[in-house]
């Protein structure tokens, strides 16, 4: 059985949320909320945020127990790009891409649970 949780549209970009995502994927539910509590990384507060839904869902939804869970998956796709023009020198423009992130996490139990 899985759980699952999504969050869409995020405001960071997806290449700073893979670096996050990496380190909890394949870790204990636990393991991994606590390494998440310990980065000094922006994304880290959301993918946290994240799993503790996916946590939620697995208990309230599938009747799992949390001690038994694991990050079996968790990816970060791109979302839609906002496109903002910054004035530059001589009446030139810039683009700034302002990035969008998918983040998404699944949970499984252990087989010997």
């Amino acid at each position: 059985m899985e759980a699952k949780a999504q969050a869409k549209f995020v405001r960071i970009a997806p290449r700073k949320a893979r670096i996050v995502m990496d380190l909890i994927r394949g870790k204990s539910v636990e393991e991994a909320l606590s390494i998440l509590h310990f980065i000094p990384k922006r994304a880290s507060g959301i993918i946290e945020k994240l799993l503790r839904s996916a946590i939620a869902n697995a208990e309230h939804n599938y009747e799992m127990k949390k001690d038994g869970l694991f990050v079996f998956k968790a990816y970060v796709d791109e979302g839609p790009t906002l496109k903002r023009f910054m004035p530059r020198a001589f009446g030139r423009a810039a683009r700034i891409r302002k990035r969008t992130s998918h983040l998404t996490v699944v949970l499984r139990e252990r087989e010997g649970a």
